[in-house]
C-alpha cells in the first residue's frame, strides 16, 4: 500500500504541471558582458585550516588573486570534493586569467557541451532466465547503477519496486525534490534521482529552458526520454506485455532487472550536456555510493583533448579509482574512421551492433519490384494494392528539397503522393512532418553514402520506411526514368531471428584511437539498434514537440542504447564477483567477447554489404554475457598502471595530478626499453610501427587467474591477417597455482617492412586451458610515418 500511495502522489503532484513546468535557473546569463564557464582545479591540500570546508575558501576574499583584489568574491556553481577537486563559476575571461595565476589552480578550462549518443537483447547477450549469469548475480540485486543522462520518468513500470529487498545500507544518495517531483518518486528500485543545472543556467541564461524552447522540469523528472530509456535499458525491472504500438511486443527488462537505480539529470532537452554539470553528477554519484556509471554521453572536445582537459576522463578516473565501474558510450559519428569519443583507457567504451530483430517494410513498385526496408510506423497503413504515385523533390528542388527541409517542398507537387526524401541535414522524423504538412501522402527515407546500408526504425507520423543506399538509389532511378511512377508501402511488424547478427552498426563510431593508436579504441560492442526501452510521458516517441502521442515503451538507436548494456552487465558482474575491480570486469567483457555472427561468420560492418568488420570497428568484439561469468583470466590496471601510462604517453606530472588528484611521479623505464602507451595491461594489444625496414616493439601482459581452478595450465596461439607481420609470445604456456595467481609474458610484434598502403594488419591472441576458457585479446598493428 505504501508503494501505491507514493505513485499515487506523485501522479497527482505531476498532473497540473506537466506542460508548464520549464526551467528556472539562477545566473545572470551574461547580462552583456563576455562571461563563460570555467573549471577550476584546485590543490586541495591547499587549503588554510581557518576555512571548515573547500566551498568557504573558494567563497572568500582569501582565495581572490593579487589582480583580483576588491572583486566580487566567487560565486561557484558547483563545488567538486570526490571525484575532482575544484569548482566551477561564470567569469569574465580576465578575471578567470588572474584565477589561472592563483598558487592553488592546477588546472582550468572552459566548459563544453556534449551531446547525448542517441526486449530481446539481453537474451542476445547470452542472457538466461534462472540460469547463469543471472541466476548467480540474483538479477544484480545488491548493485547500484548511477545513471548520467537527462533524468527519469518514475511512474514507469520499468521503475517498479514490487518484491524488491530493502535499499543496500551502504546507499548515502537521495532524491531531490522539485516541481513534478516530490522525493516519494523515490523507491526501492530508483533509490536516487538529483539534477544538476548550474552549468545549464550559466551558459543558457536564467530564463531558458533549453535552446530549443521545449518545456523542461527543474527536477529529476526526464522531459526528453533518453534518460528513462537509458535507466531502463541497464536496470530496468520486468514489464510484461510491453512494446511500442505494437512493435517489439513481450516482457520488457533491463541487463540487470534487480539492480537499483540511480539518476543524475546533467543534460537537458534539446541544450545538451555542460561539462560543469556533468562533472557535478560524477562527483555526486560516487559520493553517494554507486558500483557503476552509465555515461552515454561525448562530443564536445572529449575526443581529441588529453585527458587532463576532459571532464568526462577526470571524473570517470575519480570514479574508477574508488572502484567504480564507469562505461560510456562510443559516439555516432560512424563509419567515420577516428570518430570513436570517450578515450580515456580507465573506461570501457561501448561501441553498437544490431540484434536479432528487425521491424521490416517494402516498397512495392509498379513495376512489380520489392525494395527493402524498415520501419515503426504504427498508424493507419495505406490501402492495400493502393498504388500511389512517386516523387522525389531532389530532381527539381536542389538540396535542400532532396532533404525535406522546412518550407523546402511545393505542395502542387507531392499533394497525394509518396515522396522520396534524403537522409541527412535535419532529424529523420521531422522529414516526415515536412512532407506530411506539404500534404505528401507517405515518405521513403533513403541513406546516401554516408550511411550506406545501416537501418534504423523509426515510429514516423505518416506511413514511411527507411531504405538502404542502394536500394535508395534504386528507388531514385525508376522515380527519375518511368513516365509514371508510382508505389505503395507495406509493413511487417516484427521480425525475430534475423540473419546474420550482429552487425556492427553503420553508426557507431570507429577507431583508431586519434588521442593515443596504442589503446585500441572502441573496446567492444553491444546491442544498441532498435532497442525497446521505457520512455518518458513529456513528449511522443519521435521527440518531436508537435508528435501528440505517448507511448509507455520506445525503441531507439545509438551507442547510448548500447552504453547502459554494458553497464548493467558490468552491475550483473559487480555482484557475482563482488572483489573484481572494474578494470577485472572490463577485461572479462572483453576477451569472452565474440566475433563472429549466428551464421557462424565473421561479423560484418552494416555500413557496407560484404565487408567483415575489425577491431577498428567491434574492439574485442560483441559482448557474451554467457562467457563473461568466467572468463578463466583477466587483465587487471589500478592506479599505479594508470599514472605509468599517462607518463608513457608524455604527460608531464602536473597534469597528471589534475587527472588523479594525487601527486605523482613517473617511474623510469627499465635500461635500453623506452615506455609506450601500448605497455599498460589492457586486455586487447595495439602496436604502432613507424616507417621504415625491421620494425619491432615488444608489449607486457599479466594475466591474473579468476578461474575456478587454481592449478591451471594456459598455452598462447596467436592467428594474424596477412601483412608480413609476425608475432611471438614468450612465454608460450603459463601454470598458475595457488600460491602462483598472477603472470606475465611478453608479445613481440615483428615486420620487415610495411605492406602495401601501409594497411593495418590485425589479429589476436588466445590462451587456451583445455577446459573451456579461451582468454582473447585483439591485435592491432598499423603504421605511422616517423617524425
Amino acid at each position: 500500500m505504501a508503494a501505491h500511495r507514493r505513485l499515487l502522489l506523485c501522479l497527482l503532484l505531476l498532473a497540473p504541471t506537466l506542460s508548464t513546468t520549464v526551467l528556472a535557473a539562477s545566473g545572470d546569463g551574461g547580462g552583456g558582458q563576455a562571461r563563460k564557464t570555467y573549471i577550476f582545479r584546485v590543490n586541495h591540500r591547499a587549503k588554510p585550516t581557518v576555512f571548515p570546508t573547500h566551498a568557504h575558501w573558494y567563497s572568500s576574499a582569501a582565495f581572490a588573486s593579487p589582480a583580483s583584489a576588491g572583486a566580487d568574491p566567487l560565486q561557484p556553481l558547483h563545488v567538486y570534493d570526490t571525484v575532482f577537486h575544484g569548482f566551477s563559476a561564470s567569469l569574465t575571461a580576465s578575471r578567470a586569467d588572474d584565477l589561472r595565476r592563483h598558487p592553488a589552480i592546477l588546472a582550468a578550462f572552459e566548459d563544453q557541451v556534449r551531446q547525448l549518443h542517441t526486449t530481446r537483447s539481453p537474451q542476445f547477450m547470452g542472457l538466461r532466465a534462472r540460469l547463469g549469469l543471472w541466476s548467480l548475480a540474483d538479477y544484480g540485486s545488491d548493485v547500484i547503477v548511477g545513471v548520467l543522462d537527462t533524468g527519469v520518468w518514475p511512474e514507469r513500470r520499468s521503475l517498479s519496486d514490487r518484491n524488491l529487498p530493502p535499499v543496500p545500507t551502504r546507499w548515502r544518495g537521495g532524491c531531490d525534490a522539485g516541481p513534478a517531483f516530490p522525493a516519494s518518486c523515490c523507491n526501492r528500485k530508483l533509490v536516487g534521482a538529483r539534477f544538476f543545472s548550474q552549468g545549464h543556467a550559466a551558459h543558457y541564461g536564467a530564463t531558458a529552458a533549453s535552446s530549443n524552447g521545449s518545456a523542461e522540469y527543474m527536477s529529476p523528472r526526464d522531459a526528453d526520454g533518453h534518460g528513462t530509456h537509458t535507466a531502463t535499458t541497464a536496470a530496468g525491472s520486468v514489464a510484461y506485455d510491453a512494446s511500442m504500438e505494437g512493435y517489439a511486443s513481450g516482457v520488457a527488462k533491463g541487463v540487470a532487472p534487480k539492480a537499483r537505480v540511480a539518476a543524475y539529470k546533467v543534460c537537458w532537452k534539446g541544450a545538451g550536456c555542460l561539462d560543469s554539470d556533468i562533472l557535478a553528477g560524477f562527483d555526486r554519484a560516487v559520493a553517494d555510493g554507486v558500483d557503476v556509471i552509465s555515461v552515454s554521453i561525448g562530443g564536445g572536445n572529449g575526443a581529441v583533448s588529453p585527458f587532463y582537459i576532459d571532464p568526462i576522463a577526470i571524473g570517470s578516473y575519480g570514479a574508477v579509482s574508488r572502484g567504480v565501474f564507469v562505461a560510456t558510450s562510443a559516439g555516432n559519428e560512424g563509419p567515420a574512421p577516428m570518430s570513436v569519443t570517450n578515450l580515456a583507457p580507465w573506461v570501457a567504451t561501448v561501441g553498437a551492433g544490431t540484434i536479432d530483430r528487425s521491424f521490416p517494410a517494402e516498397i512495392v513498385l509498379g513495376d512489380g519490384r520489392r525494395l527493402s526496408g524498415v520501419s515503426l510506423y504504427s498508424g493507419k497503413p495505406l490501402a492495400n494494392n493502393t498504388m500511389l504515385s512517386l516523387y522525389y523533390p531532389g530532381r527539381s528542388g536542389g538540396l535542400s528539397a532532396s532533404l525535406c527541409m522546412e518550407n523546402s517542398i511545393d505542395p502542387s507537387l507531392v499533394a497525394g503522393k509518396i515522396v522520396i526524401c534524403d537522409r541527412g541535414s535535419s532529424p529523420r522524423v521531422a522529414k516526415g512532418v515536412v512532407v506530411k504538412d506539404a500534404g505528401g501522402a507517405a515518405m521513403v527515407l533513403a541513406n546516401g553514402e554516408a550511411n550506406g546500408e545501416g537501418l534504423i526504425g523509426d515510429a514516423h507520423v505518416l506511413p514511411a520506411c527507411s531504405v538502404g543506399e542502394s536500394e535508395g538509389d534504386a528507388l531514385k532511378a525508376y522515380a527519375a526514368n518511368t513516365t509514371n511512377p508510382t508505389a505503395t508501402i507495406v509493413f511487417r511488424g516484427t521480425v525475430i531471428g534475423v540473419k546474420p547478427a550482429p552487425l556492427v552498426a553503420s553508426f557507431s563510431a570507429r577507431g583508431p584511437n586519434g588521442l593515443v593508436p596504442e589503446i585500441l579504441k572502441p573496446d567492444f560492442i553491444a546491442p544498441g539498434v532498435n532497442i525497446l526501452a521505457a520512455w518518458t510521458g513529456a513528449t511522443g516517441p519521435t521527440g518531436l514537440e508537435s508528435d501528440p502521442r505517448r507511448t509507455e515503451f520506445n525503441i531507439l538507436s545509438g551507442t547510448s542504447m548500447a552504453c547502459p548494456h554494458a553497464s548493467g552487465a558490468a552491475a550483473l558482474l559487480r555482484s557475482a564477483h563482488p572483489g573484481w575491480s572494474p578494470a577485472a570486469i572490463r577485461s572479462a567483457l572483453m576477451t569472452t567477447a565474440i566475433v563472429t555472427d549466428n551464421r557462424a561468420g565473421a561479423v560484418a560492418d552494416e555500413a557496407e554489404a560484404g565487408r567483415a568488420a575489425t577491431p577498428f570497428d567491434y574492439g574485442a568484439g560483441h559482448v557474451a554475457l554467457g562467457r563473461a561469468l568466467d572468463p578463466g583470466l583477466v587483465y587487471d590496471a589500478g592506479d599505479e598502471e594508470y599514472v605509468a601510462f599517462m607518463c608513457a604517453i608524455g604527460y608531464e606530472a602536473n597534469a597528471i595530478e589534475v587527472v588523479t588528484h594525487r601527486p605523482v611521479a613517473c617511474p623510469t623505464s627499465a635500461a635500453g626499453r623506452k615506455s609506450s602507451g601500448s605497455d599498460l595491461n589492457y586486455p586487447s594489444i595495439s602496436v604502432v610501427l613507424y616507417g621504415g625496414s625491421n620494425q619491432s616493439r615488444t608489449v607486457i601482459r599479466t594475466a591474473t587467474n579468476v578461474g575456478a581452478e587454481a592449478d591451471a595450465t594456459y598455452r598462447a596461439r596467436v592467428e594474424m591477417s596477412n601483412g608480413g607481420v609476425v608475432v611471438a609470445v614468450k612465454p608460450e604456456k603459463l601454470v598458475f597455482s595457488p600460491t602462483v595467481q598472477k603472470q606475465s609474458f611478453a608479445v613481440t610484434v615483428a615486420a620487415a617492412s610495411a605492406p602495401a598502403g601501409a594497411a593495418p594488419v590485425y589479429g589476436h591472441v588466445v590462451w587456451s586451458d583445455g577446459r573451456g576458457h579461451d582468454v582473447r585479446s585483439p591485435i592491432v598493428v598499423t603504421w605511422l610515418q616517423p617524425m
